[in-house]
């Protein structure tokens, strides 16, 4: 016999009480950490898998005959098939079994990681990439849900601050240890490393992960399959992620396919959107919206992806391509962030179940203010240490956004939707991803040009400052052996990168501000929510 969970006598239509706690009991047959362990397992290997492909485009490129622009659509293609799975893997959960569609999502994973390392050009690359990307969009939403659904309300905390260490710590070792791979052995390796992992993910989930009886009784009432929303949201979700992946490389909305690509989100968004609130089996429950917590939870969702994606960008480049650091060096510098966060997301889970969740959410954004904040500070005298110090930081409000965010999503849902709120909730963090790393880029290219030409404007023969500098390379040079014409020539050359590495140290700084500003405004955002009520509940015996 099933416990069920029931609101207590005469409060079940009491306002104050909150539905998401009105939930069906439900204990595994295994111990509910090593569950989360399990699915774990093959989250942090898709969550490892995003990242640590960047730094091994040159390779890739140089071994398959293409270009390095060519190469990136090894990176945009697994993006972008990965962000139209994830709002629809709860309901490809709920149709087909979520212990079924997890495991279907790994070994397809595991498969396409494959073929991957034997890719012999890079069409057959980006195709498989493109599966491996669809495989992988099922992965973290499932886990999500089986989290939700193995732990009671007030236990999630803990669990979901295993979760964030796997899609946090993953990505920002993925650059480091994808550079020691390709460094030391083959970008194949790169690949070939999720095998075993995705194996061993395989025996251990058919085992133990099961689904919880409410389910059956989910998937019974069921609608037909809409297909025409299904391609609708595909065809929304890829053109966004293309449009931002690509839009700042062909110059925005200067390039016909930039233009096109928005063209297409638009209309795409407005038909979908007309056509899941009007059909009565939508693929997105819309609905979800109108309840405040999931709502505010998307939209930091959103602000916490853009901070994380484009920080963990924005700190390797600027030290591989301004300090000249290795992307190992780059890698390595991050790293201590990474050690950081598997420490505290431990510490946020247990706090979690003792302190009011909006209140971690505003401590958790005034830290990484201030983390953000002390990038600021960059110049072209940094030490390793110092760009190690600002990563560990910034890191340091992660966990205590991460896992009351993660909690708070499911407040006020019912547990039917738990599949449905994992997906959005991933969706809305990879789309924060993109976003944030779309607008870094943009940033960086357009006041690096704007800080050029303020340079420029007091770089000229007739500028003292100028010739006083030009002047005094150009005798050092003379010492050297070279003519007094070659000397002012490359005194000439040298000053001006000079310019142009200072332009672009100013439009880091210029980013970092803005960042700064947009994320200091959310300090007060999680009093927009509404409180997790936990009430005592009668046990009962259903059927």
């Amino acid at each position: 016999m099933a416990q069920a969970s029931v609101a207590p006598a005469g409060k079940a239509r009491d306002k104050d009480y909150d539905s998401e706690f009105h939930y069906e009991a439900w204990t595994p047959r295994f111990n509910p950490w090593i569950i989360a362990l399990t699915v774990t397992l093959a989250t942090f290997m898709e969550a490892l898998d995003s990242s640590i492909a960047n730094v091994a485009l040159p390779h890739i490129a140089g071994t398959l005959g293409a270009s390095y622009d060519e190469a990136t659509w090894v990176l945009t293609s697994y993006l972008v098939s990965n962000a139209i799975v994830l709002p629809i893997s709860g309901w490809i959960a709920n149709r087909i079994g979520r212990k079924t569609f997890y495991m279907s999502c790994v070994a397809l994973f595991t498969t396409c990681s494959f073929l991957c390392g034997l890719a012999t050009s890079l069409p057959m690359l980006i195709v498989f990439r493109v599966f491996q990307g669809a495989a992988g969009g099922g992965l973290q939403p499932s886990e999500r849900a089986i989290l939700a659904d193995t732990f009671p309300p007030e236990k999630r905390s803990v669990a979901f601050s295993l979760y964030g260490m796997a899609v946090v710590v993953a990505p920002a070792i993925g650059p480091t240890v994808g550079g020691w791979i390709t460094d030391n052995y083959t970008w194949r390796w790169i690949f070939f490393l999720n095998i075993p992992v995705g194996i061993l993910s395989l025996v251990l989930t058919s085992r133990i992960v099961e689904d919880p009886p409410y389910l059956k009784r989910v998937r019974a009432k069921l609608g037909g399959i809409d297909g025409i929303g299904l391609g609708l949201l595909a065809l929304t979700i890829g053109a966004l992620q293309i449009l931002l992946d690509k839009g700042q490389e062909d110059d925005w909305f200067s390039s016909r396919f930039i233009i096109t690509c928005a063209c297409v989100v638009a209309a795409g968004l407005i038909a979908f959107l007309y056509r899941e609130l009007t059909i009565e089996h939508p693929i997105l429950d819309l609905s979800l919206y109108r309840k405040r917590n999931f709502l505010m939870s998307q939209i930091v969702m959103v602000i916490i992806g853009a901070a994380l994606y484009a920080t963990t960008v924005m700190i390797p480049q600027f030290l591989q391509e301004v300090m000249g650091y290795t992307a190992t060096e780059a890698g390595l510098a991050m790293s201590a962030g990474g050690l950081v966060l598997l420490c505290l997301f431990p510490i946020a889970g247990y706090i979690g179940q003792k302190v009011d969740p909006r209140l971690m959410i505003t401590i958790g954004f005034s830290l990484l203010t201030l983390g953000i904040w002390r990038i600021g500070s960059l110049y072209l005298g940094i030490t390793f240490w110092d760009a190690a110090s600002w990563r560990v930081v910034m890191v340091l409000g992660m966990p205590f956004l991460f896992v009351p965010i993660s909690l708070m999503s499911y407040v006020g849902v019912p547990q039917e939707k738990n599949n449905e709120v994992s997906g959005m909730t991933a969706l809305a963090r990879n789309i924060g991803g993109s976003l944030g790393i779309s607008f870094i880029t943009t940033m960086l290219v357009r006041r690096a040009q704007t800080h050029q030409q303020m340079l420029a404007a007091h770089s000229y023969n007739g500028s003292a400052t100028y010739g006083t500098m030009t002047n005094g390379m150009a005798g050092a040079l003379k010492t050297q052996g070279y003519s007094s014409f070659e000397a002012h020539t490359r005194a000439a050359a040298r000053v001006y990168g000079m310019m142009t590495q200072q332009a672009r140290v100013l439009a880091y700084v210029d980013t970092v501000h803005i960042l700064v500003v947009m994320v200091a405004c959310l300090i007060p955002v999680g009093y927009l929510m509404k409180k997790p009520r936990y009430r005592p509940k009668e046990a009962v015996e259903i059927d």
